[in-house]
């Protein structure tokens, strides 16, 4: 069976590879004699696929990584992806889509996938566990993905229960799906394996075909087809060449065999093998097991991609662990698996039994290092591990964990042309800890030094700064660039998330008020538009714990502010920022129009007890920590109060920090009032001052009435907040059954009502 078992989503088991040998120079690229297979040392894979689109291949894969389980519980929490230019430097994106999360509770277990590539658009076709096949499709490799199938037939299947199909039409294990699309821009989706009493071993596959039209897929339920090879067990996958189609399956064996057909619903027509079984693939100690593959063209070449079990043998390498992690004199090296890549050869129309190499495939061509590149993108690495930081409907982010514990750790660029010579390098990253660093070393590790980046503190380690660092002596095609990961020896306080060598250094950037015009004081600031975040170090205008932004489901899916990951929930009259945790903050520019007292009104949330936020300007506290009350009952996020404080401000323009002090609170606004002890501008508004003593104001205010759609539906006066409501659960206010909102017209303060009839 096609699976694996995982050790978590969001972090990596580190590995460790040997160094090998030295370096060498082949027709203008750079080739290593480190053995470049496995593409990737810091994770296990497995089962992969792979495509191409002319400019870029596409590998991806199960993750294999270690779980909580028990040994052969393919528990599989989702997909990796990796993309090449030039076959030797490959962009770990990280796990680009994750069971159980994007879509609730489907799919199940993701072993095995297929992957197809058009003018951009990701076509991936996943199983659920072995009981079901689906498709998700993205704009990017790196997401965010939808169910076509879910838009256009109003199920989550293709086959399975409850599917387009009804049914698996008898195969016995609905899993391990592949995908074509042909030249004429028809798709086919194949699946299958196992034995069952109707469909025995050799006739356990079938492929039913789907169309594409101004974005919609539409599958043909009636264009299903059973097609039969001898000895066919698991991994269909099909690919094509020329005007012949290519069948290839793992048999009972577990060896690659392949059939040929004119026609892609077959008879297909039984060739041999084309993948050996693992247990001969080098450094692997004999060790096999099942196998998967792709096969795929690019730039006049054609490559396969298998797993094999080179790093679980390795004695190097930290993997050779129980499935708990813990080491063991005598390691149980399991079944975990990685991912490795070579060119495939012909012999005519047939291909040729793949030679399994250490090197990998050539490179093809020189390495441009003047482009931003995902700080995972190496030809081999040393001691690092990853994250995938996963915000619903966005792209992933997939950060760079360097072990620094370790004797060493870095990653290594192989064949960079840099042409007239590259001045600066600019890393994006987090550091949270002292002393941490990286260095630019040619040849190898401890080669010629090109540069050195100290990088800078920031709040936490999900809030990345550009770092710009000196270089020197980077000019021309380099065999091999090494990041080299220092610090005083501490894992887990740097995190990368991207790096771009430039020609010249380019200058830090202030940040830029929210729609280029500064917040006046006195006046009021709507929170959610924080300021723009600039360039370089020091000049960023937030900080979020997570990169989730939590607020965006309110918002139809989409963030209303788009990769900061700032959390802000739309509600039926506007924005606020909620979901605050002690230690994130947003900084706004602010033009203070007078030295002097000022009163600062903010509209807040909570229900915590403990919840608090203080305010500073150009880094000098204004305030102490500003205690919120906590509401009861199930309105505590939507029934708005007033906090207050005086404060003195300088006149001019500058920097006005948020900075949350305690947990959990929601904050629509906030006001500044001249003079000290002055009154709300808005009139009729409820305060709470610091010691929580509420002051409800005598005058009567507006209240707006709006249904959950943001409809508003009345509006009528009352002196307070808990009037309006009892007025609004009176049904004299509104002709509205269920559940409605109320708005403070002059103070933004919001409350959610159950109405009955």
């Amino acid at each position: 069976m096609d699976g694996l078992a995982v050790y978590g989503w969001s972090e990596g088991v580190c590995m460790n590879m040997k160094r090998l040998a030295a370096l060498g120079l082949f027709a203008g690229f750079g080739v290593s004699a480190f053995a470049d297979n496995p593409i990737s040392s810091y994770h296990y894979l497995a089962d992969p696929s792979c495509a191409s689109d002319g400019d870029t291949f596409y590998i991806l894969t199960d993750v294999d990584d270690y779980n909580n389980q028990t040994n052969w519980n393919y528990d599989i929490v989702g997909l990796y992806a990796f993309t090449s230019e030039d076959m030797k430097n490959w962009t770990d994106h990280g796990m680009i889509f994750r069971s159980r999360r994007e879509f609730g509770n489907y799919p199940n277990n993701t072993w095995a996938s297929g992957i197809a590539v058009k003018n951009g658009k990701v076509y991936i076709v996943y199983p659920d566990g072995a009981s079901g096949v689906g498709m998700i499709t993205a704009p990017a490799i790196d997401g965010p993905y939808t169910d076509p199938v879910k838009e256009t037939h109003g199920v989550n299947r293709i086959a399975g229960g409850g599917s387009l199909i009804g049914s698996c039409d008898g195969i016995a294990h609905c899993f391990d799906p592949g995908i074509l699309i042909d030249d004429d821009g028809k798709g086919y989706v194949i699946f299958g394996g196992g034995e069952s009493s109707s469909r025995p071993y050799g006739n356990n596959f079938d492929i039913i075909s789907f169309t594409e039209s101004n974005g919609k897929i539409t599958f043909d339920k009636n264009s299903l087809k059973k097609v039969s090879l001898p000895n066919s067990f698991e991994a269909p996958y099909l690919h094509k060449k020329g005007n012949i189609y290519y069948l290839s399956f793992n048999n009972r064996s577990q060896i690659i065999d392949y059939g040929m057909s004119n026609n892609i619903w077959g008879p297909y027509t039984f060739v041999g093998t084309v993948i050996p079984g693992i247990g001969s693939v080098p450094d692997a100690h004999g060790e096999g097991g099942n196998n998967h593959q792709g096969f795929a063209p690019f730039k006049d070449k054609w490559y396969a991609v298998y797993h094999d079990r080179r790093l679980v043998t390795s004695d190097n390498h930290p993997a050779a662990t129980t499935q708990q992690g813990v080491r063991s004199e005598n390691p149980n090296y399991e079944n975990h698996r990685s991912v490795s890549i070579d060119e495939l050869t012909w012999n005519g129309d047939k291909m040729n039994k793949l030679t399994f190499t250490r090197e990998g495939p050539k490179q093809i061509k020189n390495f441009d290092p003047y482009k931003t590149y995902k700080a995972t993108t190496s030809s081999k690495q040393m001691n690092i591990r990853s994250r995938t930081d996963w915000t619903k409907g966005q792209p992933v982010k997939h950060v760079l964990l360097p072990l620094t514990s370790r004797s060493e750790s870095w990653i290594r660029v192989t064949g960079v042309d840099f042409g007239k010579g590259a001045e600066n390098l600019r890393i994006k990253a987090a550091n949270v800890g002292e002393g941490n660093k990286i260095e630019i070393h040619t040849g190898s590790a401890t080669g010629t030094l090109a540069g050195t980046c100290e990088l800078a503190k920031t709040a936490n380690n999900m809030t990345f700064v550009d770092n710009d660092c000196a270089m020197k002596g980077l000019t021309g095609v380099v065999d091999q660039v090494f990041f080299v990961f220092k610090n005083n020896g501490k894992d887990s306080t740097m995190g990368v998330l991207e790096w771009e060598f430039q020609g010249t250094k380019r200058e830090p950037e202030p940040q830029t008020p929210f729609g280029g015009k500064a917040w006046a004081i006195p006046g009021k600031i709507e929170m959610e538009n924080f300021d723009e975040p600039g360039y370089g170090a020091g000049n960023d205008s937030y900080a979020d714990n997570d990169s989730d932004d939590h607020g965006a489901e309110s918002n139809g899916g989409k963030s209303y502010r788009e990769g900061t990951g700032v959390d802000i929930y739309k509600k039926a009259t506007g924005y606020v920022v909620g979901y605050n945790q002690t230690d994130e903050w947003l900084e706004y520019t602010v033009d203070v129009a007078a030295e002097g007292d000022y009163t600062m009104f903010a509209a807040v949330a909570s229900a915590n007890a403990t919840s608090s936020f203080k305010l500073s300007i150009d880094g000098d506290d204004i305030t102490e920590s500003v205690a919120i009350p906590k509401n009861d009952g199930e309105e505590n996020y939507d029934d708005y109060s007033k906090v207050k404080a005086n404060v003195k401000l300088p006149a001019g323009k500058h920097i006005l920090r948020f900075t949350v002090t305690g947990d959990w609170m929601d904050i629509d606004y906030i006001q500044f009032a001249s003079g000290k002890d002055a009154k709300d501008p808005d009139e009729g508004g409820e305060v709470a001052i610091r010691q929580k003593i509420r002051m409800n104001a005598i005058a009567a205010a507006t209240y707006d009435v709006f249904d959950l759609t943001g409809k508003k539906v009345s509006s009528f006066t009352a002196h307070s907040m808990d009037e309006a409501k009892n007025m609004l659960r009176g049904g004299a206010q509104a002709n509205m059954q269920g559940v409605c909102i109320i708005r403070n017209r002059g103070t933004g303060m919001m409350a959610k009502v159950r109405t009955t009839r």
